[in-house]
């Protein structure tokens, strides 16, 4: 132990052995808890009498003696904590050593909560309040850079006052727009997540408390009014193939509540006493319930939610469950008053009470389930209008789930009454999963559709239960004498059961809903079993198609198959894999081997019983802890996988006639073409036209003309590129008809679905490649798009006009439709596809293929596809031509930067020397809007919609870097010369304040923090603090922006230190944060600050010379340091302490003493012995 840490210790030890002698002397004695540091020490105990004498005038000279000892030793430790010095050493205990700190703030509120049992220390009253506030003091202490400069100012300067939001006209909300662009971010289902969005919100919420500076009743009110956002964007969504309503109320009665409930956990299991809420009821008199304090920011949030009416009304889908979520409180206060106001025992027999209901009531009714709040809430002012009582026997009759409860069996119409009504408790989950796993066949069948059916999309209350049972039912256990043999064979006992989960989870937005959950990864190591089992047994003899048989071999295994590949993204050209380095993109693309590394990492935290608060909550059954997957576990998936990826990368390579795959090539080539012959349009052997291997002696119609291949389906897939390669070969060299091609993958898909993957991965490399020359798409041999190409056209370019995106032509004009082969064929297969509910699985995969095909081609595509699919599909318009406005960006940088400036200008409205059209509808509805559908597609649509949607197609994520931090200095730039603008004192007074200025540079900040980490996640802002920062100011000036004068400049350097240090916030979190979420966010958190303030330090020392302005540098340095203490002091004990110090004495040469000072402070223990050793 050094000298400062003795220092320091032996200080307290002075304080506290002086509170435990005044405790004594007054009969008082403190439990202390586990784990003080002087718990163990004890003390000595006087015994002044021990012969215990009564003498009257000596107990009385004890007493004086014991009050006298009182006040003396409160005295001393009230004069050691008025010292300076030592309220410095008290505040370095607080901040590094917070365990011995407890020990200290334990005694105190005891003091406080038994004072009034002791005369003695009533009699010290007034010791005791000062004794408090200045350990309050030293608490609350906060490092102040010079107030008499700008600087101290703009950091003193709380975030977005309500004046100066007035006065910006984005209001109080613009403070919170992370919260707005987070959901809406995780609507966009084309993006699976590994991570729970649960586990995200909960660390931003965190962040954006801290950040602006809110009490727990603000936070969790903007956090409501942003979900509450979110569901009107979208209540009357476009119709297309995923509805995203339900994911959107996912969001808002399912996630927010689960992310709410760690965060009221936390602070009530909290060991620590270090809190302002308790610390400062010192001085009230009165003990603070930790447990309540954020409880009740949370009940005065909700109570605030019902003056937001325009927000609460539900959309039309959702009308029935909110008038039962008020029917349900009207109900209960009903039968409250029928038996005299006891709250436990509800009369069931009375008859409903109907209500009209919105989305308050659906919200009250989650945060009940997740026992945020009690029934209590039912009282709240206009929660329940009283209305008399109904007999209407649509709302009095029983729920189908009490007559299943009650033994009824799984037939027909229960059945169909338990998939369309939502579960309401655990207890009748766990009754259908234990029926999906030992009931009779139909009874697992159903019992698996119920499960999959409204409890999952519509269960709001119960939702995270569902998933995860529906997780568990993809690997049924294994039985303890399996009657039969081999691995994996358990499964084929569970076709029936699986059949069912698999297709039902392929519906509409489940997938979707499971990815909002975090459980992609557990999805894709639950379906890697089912697809080496039924991919290794071959179909029955007379097998002709999968598509009308749920419960086949080849239709298990294709569903499985194709759901664990929209886990990631197996068909991205090879560009969009090696295009990692700088200049090119800079995004984490999920992969097999990356999903089995989180579902691995997350077992291994479970095993270790340090699992992530999600699992604790969501897994009701207690199952033994699972073993790790690997891909190598499964050699024929294995072998699949290292296929397609070699697929990806080269062209294929040429097979010898006796090797088997070319065999089995042949087979697949014989069955297509038999088909083809029968329909008598062939023009060609497609087999002896192949440039691959796979030429043979020509097939005759007569040979084998009823045989179709009954392989495996491993082996099948296996043969499928060299077919494909066979098929476009015949078709470039006119041996094939295209009708003829499109038929031949269609037969190819009906026969085993899971060829689909094949065909759109190797067709997506085939035309990345750009190898193959264009068909004409004229209606004759391909589809033609001509009926409405202008008109898809001209919608793409007016919907981005009303973006602020202006863009020639997207397809070249005078020149007809064309597209590259492999992609004509793809689309013209895709829209062969029949919109059934039953085909979704494979609708989910051939979506995103095409749109991905499109921008891996140089060929302007999307246009044509998405023409061709409003023909197809009519009612669709709206959502294909929305869809198709996003290519643009994959290429145009120009429409990129147009975007990006676009979301700035709408979200922050015009300065005041310039105007905008932007003007009148500004802040979070300017940048995301307020509808997007109002019976069609509503103009203008928001830049900040469009900018979530594409932004994962930007190729050159750097460049979008570099325009958005330009744009960011620009405004800050800007808003300084208008507030240093000087004219004649007429003209002064409508010049933009100070407050107003520093307001505005925060909010640019904000929304250019949050533009960079949507767009780059975690890799983006890594390559932010050790390469884009250091390079912009290091810059020698050239392009310094015209008219920067010394007050732009600081506000320069203030707004580059606020981006920066928001940015690592939002995705680092800024505390310590769970396992989970370190394990893929903040694990490299401490080596990428480290990187940056080692730059800042070289320069301070004169290292490394900055081209910036000094004011500018100045200003960065000192804002950037002060932030970093304020948000984010948890970050600094990560730094090494040489550059703490070179940089605490770089603070100092500029009079930023208490800035230094308190960067010092905050560097952990290790930092101590020098900091006592310069105040001494």
């Amino acid at each position: 132990m050094g000298f400062g840490h003795m220092v320091v210790l032996s200080i307290l030890s002075v304080m506290t052995s002086l509170i435990d002698c005044t405790l004594e002397d007054c009969g008082l004695q403190l439990t202390f808890r586990h784990g003080d540091f002087y718990a163990n020490e004890g003390h000595q105990v006087m015994d002044i009498d021990i012969k215990g004498s009564s003498d009257e005038n000596r107990n009385k000279h004890r007493e004086q003696l014991r009050r006298t000892n009182v006040l003396l030793a409160m005295e001393v430790v009230e004069k050691i904590t008025s010292n300076k010095r030592a309220k410095f050493f008290l505040r370095l205990i607080y901040l590094n050593m917070p365990e011995k700190f407890n020990g200290l703030l334990e005694r105190l509120q005891f003091i406080e909560s038994h004072k009034s049992a002791s005369q003695a220390l009533l009699s010290a009253n007034h010791i005791l309040d000062s004794l408090s506030t200045n350990v309050q003091k030293a608490m609350d202490w906060e490092c102040q850079i010079n107030k008499h400069q700008l600087l101290g100012v703009m950091v003193d300067a709380g975030p977005s006052s309500y004046l100066s939001c007035h006065s910006s006209g984005t209001g109080r909300a613009a403070c919170w727009i992370s919260f707005d662009l987070f959901m809406e971010n995780a609507m966009d289902g084309r993006q699976l997540h590994t991570v729970s969005a649960t586990e995200i919100l909960t660390e931003l919420i965190k962040s954006l408390k801290v950040i602006n500076r809110a009490g727990w009743q603000e936070t969790f009110q903007a956090l409501w009014i942003s979900a509450l956002r979110l569901i009107q964007r979208d209540r009357e969504p476009l119709e297309g193939p995923i509805p995203q309503l339900d994911a959107r109320l996912c969001m808002l009665l399912s996630i927010v509540p689960l992310s709410i409930v760690p965060l009221v956990k936390e602070e009530y299991e909290m060991p620590s006493l270090i809190s302002k809420g308790i610390t400062r009821s010192y001085g009230n008199g009165a003990e603070e319930n930790n447990f309540a304090f954020r409880k009740h920011g949370l009940v005065s949030a909700l109570q605030v939610l019902g003056q937001f009416s325009g927000l609460l009304l539900p959309p039309p889908s959702v009308v029935n469950a909110a008038n039962s979520a008020a029917s349900k409180a009207a109900t209960f206060l009903s039968n409250l008053k029928t038996v005299g106001g006891n709250l436990g025992v509800p009369n069931r027999s009375d008859s409903s009470v109907k209500a009209v209901g919105n989305m308050l009531h659906l919200i009250v009714e989650a945060c009940i389930a997740r026992n945020l709040i009690d029934t209590s809430a039912y009282f709240w002012p206009g929660c329940v209008v009283p209305s008399a009582p109904s007999k209407d026997s649509l709302l009095a009759q029983e729920s189908p789930w009490s007559t299943f409860m009650e033994g009824a069996p799984l037939n027909g119409s229960l059945k169909n009454a338990l998939m369309v009504t939502p579960a309401t408790s655990v207890a009748e989950l766990e009754k259908l999963y234990h029926i999906a796993l030992n009931g009779l066949e139909e009874e697992k069948s159903a019992a698996a559709k119920i499960l999959c059916g409204a409890s999952l999309v519509r269960g709001w209350n119960i939702q995270e239960h569902v998933v995860h049972i529906v997780v568990k039912l993809l690997s049924p256990p294994v039985p303890p004498n399996p009657s039969l043999s081999g691995s994996g064979s358990h499964l084929i006992g569970h076709m029936s059961l699986l059949s069912a989960i698999l297709f039902g989870v392929s519906c509409g937005d489940i997938v979707h809903i499971l990815s909002l959950y975090g459980l992609i990864p557990e999805v894709s190591a639950a379906l890697m079993p089912l697809c080496e089992a039924f991919g290794s047994l071959p179909p029955p003899p007379n097998h002709r198609s999968s598509i009308s048989d749920e419960t086949s071999v080849y239709a298990v295994f294709s569903c499985a198959f194709l759901f664990l590949l929209r886990s990631w993204k197996f068909y991205k050209p090879p560009q969009e894999h090696c295009m990692a380095g700088r200049g090119g993109t800079v995004r984490s693309e999920l992969t097999l081997d990356y999903l089995l590394l989180m579902r691995n990492t997350r077992i291994a935290l479970q095993n270790s019983s340090a699992m992530g608060r999600m699992d604790s909550i969501a897994d009701p059954f207690h199952s033994t802890p699972s073993q790790p997957v690997y891909i190598d576990s499964f050699p024929k998936l294995r072998a699949w996988y290292f296929q397609n990826q070699a697929c990806i990368a080269s062209t294929l390579s040429g097979l010898c006639n006796k090797n088997p795959v070319h065999q089995v090539a042949n087979k697949i080539l014989k069955m297509i073409y038999r088909k083809m012959t029968k329909a008598g349009t062939v023009s060609g052997n497609p087999s002896s036209t192949s440039s691959s291997s796979i030429s043979g002696s020509p097939v005759h119609t007569t040979e084998d003309a009823h045989q179709r291949p009954t392989l495996p389906a491993w082996e099948f897939l296996e043969a499928v590129p060299f077919v494909l390669e066979a098929l476009l070969t015949a078709c470039a060299h006119g041996r094939l008809s295209s009708r003829d091609l499109t038929t031949g993958l269609r037969d190819l898909v009906d026969f085993l679905p899971a060829s689909l993957a094949t065909i759109i991965s190797y067709f997506s490399a085939e035309i990345t490649r750009g190898i193959w020359k264009p068909v004409p798409m004229n209606g004759t041999d391909w589809p033609s798009p001509a009926a409405n190409l202008l008109s898809v056209e001209s919608e793409i370019k007016e919907i981005l006009a009303s973006a602020g995106v202006h863009i020639a032509s997207c397809y070249p004009r005078g020149m007809p439709p064309m597209l590259p082969l492999p992609m004509a064929a793809l689309v013209s297969l895709s829209i062969t596809f029949k919109l059934d509910k039953s085909l979704e699985y494979t609708h989910g995969i051939v979506g995103q293929a095409l749109e991905n095909c499109a921008t891996g081609s140089s060929w302007p595509s999307m246009p044509i596809i998405g023409a061709l699919w409003t023909q197809k599909v009519r009612r669709w318009h709206d959502f294909i031509v929305l869809s198709c406005s996003r290519s643009p960006f994959t290429r145009d940088k120009d429409a990129v930067a147009q975007l990006i400036r676009s979301c700035f200008s709408s979200f922050l409205g015009p300065s005041i020397t310039e105007g905008s059209h932007f003007s009148a509808n500004r802040g979070v509805h300017g940048l995301l809007g307020q509808a997007m559908a109002d019976q069609g597609l509503r103009l203008p649509i928001a830049p900040g919609f469009l900018y979530l949607r594409t932004c994962r197609t930007f190729h050159d994520t750097h460049f979008v870097t570099e325009v958005i931090l330009k744009v960011v200095i620009e405004w800050a730039n800007k808003l300084g010369n208008e507030w240093a603008c000087t004219g004649p004192a007429r003209l002064r007074s409508s010049r933009l304040s100070l407050a107003a200025a520093v307001s505005r540079v925060q909010e640019v900040a904000m929304l250019g923090a949050n533009l960079l980490c949507v767009a780059g996640g975690v890799l983006l802002v890594q390559v932010l603090y050790e390469e884009s920062w250091p390079t912009l100011l290091l810059s020698s000036g050239e392009e310094k922006l015209v008219g920067a004068g010394p007050v732009s400049n600081i506000l320069e350097g203030y707004v580059m230190a606020y981006t920066l240090i928001l940015s690592g916030a939002f995705v680092w979190g800024i505390g310590n944060t769970s396992p989970a979420y370190t394990s893929v966010y903040s694990s490299r958190r401490a080596r990428v600050i480290g990187i940056h303030m080692d730059f800042v330090a070289a320069v301070m020392e004169g290292n490394i010379s900055v081209g910036c302005d000094p004011a500018m540098w100045k200003a960065y340095v000192s804002c950037f340091v002060a932030l970093l203490v304020s948000f984010v002091p948890t970050w600094v004990p990560e730094v090494k302490q040489g550059t703490l110090h070179k940089l605490a004495g770089g603070l100092r040469g500029w009079r930023e003493y208490d800035l230094a000072l308190s960067l010092l402070e905050r560097g952990g223990a290790a930092a101590m012995d020098a900091l006592v050793e310069s105040v001494l």
